[in-house]
């Protein structure tokens, strides 16, 4: 039988600093039709420059080297761009990692999702939008026959990745590539992304590359799992076999994450409290309340995990306690004095010593600047440092960060997610602060890096005693870095303890949800989860 996809000895290159550096070497990958192949690896292993290799397209400052790439009997490697252009969204589509910043916000979904089944005159634009309401329903998206009519902005971020699955439906392709389709979301709104890409691809016997880090969301929609890293495959088999017995080490280690466990001495002290918030209710509108009655303490030494889905108030309840949005009600303080409500009102040393790092690295780091300036510029404005002691003190931090001297010359551009983030733990650290608000810093990394990042943060926290509110949608982050947990649910509190005891049963029938929602490294767990939910609302 003919492979739907082959690629033979493929070789990409990369420009850097002046010269073309290999960065695929020589992958070798077939998919069936209806088949589903799963690509798994760190940031830098290539599966997303293989990904879109599938559809004959490099990123800019990439090109395809050497090698062969088949689609449906097509050689696409040197194929005229009439013939690429007609392969890419209709045959081939791609379903990107950030919906919110692949959708045009100027234009409703439904204008987007006809873009290219008109433009390939498959279909009028008055076809396509019937069509894709039948679409829109078989992805569970609410209200089909309307939802095509919002804007992007109008819609959540499951329901956005959702209308981005439907989009790459349109044409009716024969392979879609998904790159790290999930990642940013929520676990319950990850449920439903993966039940849905699962349920379209087996209706319409589509033919799937997903791309991930996490081999427990891939168990659930694979066939077939190729392991790769710096480029080259490291190992390759079908996805319950892999799983249950992987050969090589660096696929023991991917199986392995999220192993750092630490016991410390949860005994409650008052006298240990540098954050409270105390009856706490905020609004964006002045009416409508998106917070509401909020108590927590955050106690010296230890890591408060605030969970939730998106949507349940987390960094809303970071911007209050940090002045970016007064509260409409109850106040914060921080060693038992109330801090004023607008940032604009609190002194330089409450500045300093509440820091916060974000999701992003990618945009909390000015591109243009290099890391001495980055992590330099708190030493001067907290501490008037200048010259050669700021030089010894961000080279101190970056030691601290298990960074090398010399990356002090580097721009951010010159660096992995991973050192992105060291970098923005270090800005953070310049401070010298008590608290810190780590706001999802490791959601967007892959998961050995972020591995790493939270053994750094956990080993910083012993040394320097250090307290982290830690905002995270990601229940093994929580499980391997609390102390204690905060559930959130639609703005409110619905419980919260040490993490021995919410994680203990009996739990808050939301925190069960958010903990059935964490994949675990079993393929029929998908399946089994959702047949189970059905059992449970058929019995209502």
């Amino acid at each position: 039988m003919t492979n739907l996809l082959e690629m033979k000895k493929l070789v990409i290159e990369g420009f850097t600093d002046e010269n073309w550096i290999e960065i695929v070497h020589g992958i070798d990958l077939t998919l069936d039709r209806g088949e589903v192949l799963g690509l798994i690896g760190e940031s830098g292993a290539g599966k997303s420059t293989i990904g879109m290799a599938s559809m004959g397209y490099t990123r800019q400052g990439c090109r395809i080297a050497s090698g062969s790439i088949v689609f449906d009997g097509t050689e696409l490697v040197d194929a005229k761009p009439q013939v690429k252009k007609s392969v890419r969204g209709r045959r081939i589509a791609y379903v990107a990692q950030s919906a919110a910043a692949s959708f045009n916000p100027a234009h409703r979904l439904i204008k987007q999702y006809a873009e290219a089944p008109v433009k390939h005159g498959l279909m009028s634009f008055a076809e396509a939008a019937k069509n894709a309401i039948e679409i829109y329903r078989n992805l569970l998206l609410p209200d089909p026959e309307r939802i095509g009519y919002r804007y992007p902005h109008q819609v959540s971020g499951g329901q956005l990745q959702r209308a981005m699955v439907a989009m790459a439906m349109a044409c009716r392709p024969d392979i879609i590539v998904f790159d790290e389709p999930t990642t940013a979301l929520d676990v319950t709104t990850q449920i439903e992304v993966l039940a849905a890409i699962k349920s379209i691809t087996r209706k319409y016997n589509t033919a799937a590359i997903y791309i991930t880090h996490d081999l427990a969301v891939v168990a659930q929609l694979a066939d077939r799992i190729m392991v790769l890293r710096y480029g080259e495959l490291v190992e390759e088999n079908n996805a319950r076999e892999l799983l249950a017995n992987p050969k090589e080490d660096y696929t023991r280690e991917l199986l392995s994450v999220r192993t750092l466990r630490e016991e410390k001495d949860l005994s409650a002290s008052e006298k240990h409290v540098i954050l409270e918030v105390q009856n706490v209710s905020a609004s964006y509108t002045g009416k409508d309340m998106v917070l509401e009655d909020i108590d927590l303490k955050v106690r010296r030494g230890r890591t408060v995990a605030l969970v939730g889905e998106s949507g349940s108030g987390k960094s809303t309840l970071a911007r209050v306690i940090t002045g970016l949005l007064p509260p409409a009600t109850g106040r914060i303080l921080y060693r038992n004095e109330e801090l004023p409500p607008a940032l604009k009102s609190r002194t330089r040393e409450s500045l300093r010593q509440m820091q916060m790092i974000y999701q992003m690295p990618d945009t909390a780091l000015n591109p243009r600047q290099k890391i001495r300036k980055i992590i330099g510029r708190p030493l001067s404005f907290y501490f008037g440092m200048r010259g050669q002691e700021c030089e010894d003190r961000i080279l101190e931090l970056l030691n601290m960060i298990e960074l090398p001297d010399h990356y002090i010359e580097r721009l951010p551009t010159e660096l992995s997610g991973g050192e992105k983030q060291r970098v923005c733990i270090a800005r953070a650290l310049a401070a010298n602060p008590e608290l810190i608000i780590c706001d999802e810093v490791t959601s967007a990394l892959d998961q050995l890096v972020a591995e790493g990042i939270l053994e750094l943060l956990q080993n910083l926290q012993n040394k320097l005693k250090v307290s982290y509110l830690f905002i995270t949608h990601d229940l093994a982050t929580v499980k391997a870095i609390s102390d204690e947990i905060v559930v959130m649910l639609q703005g409110r509190i619905v419980e919260q303890g040490v993490k021995k005891e919410i994680l203990t049963p009996p739990h808050h029938e939301y925190t069960e949800l958010l903990l059935s929602s964490v994949p675990e490294m079993n393929p029929d767990w998908l399946d089994n989860l959702l047949q189970k939910r059905k059992e449970s609302l058929e019995e209502v």
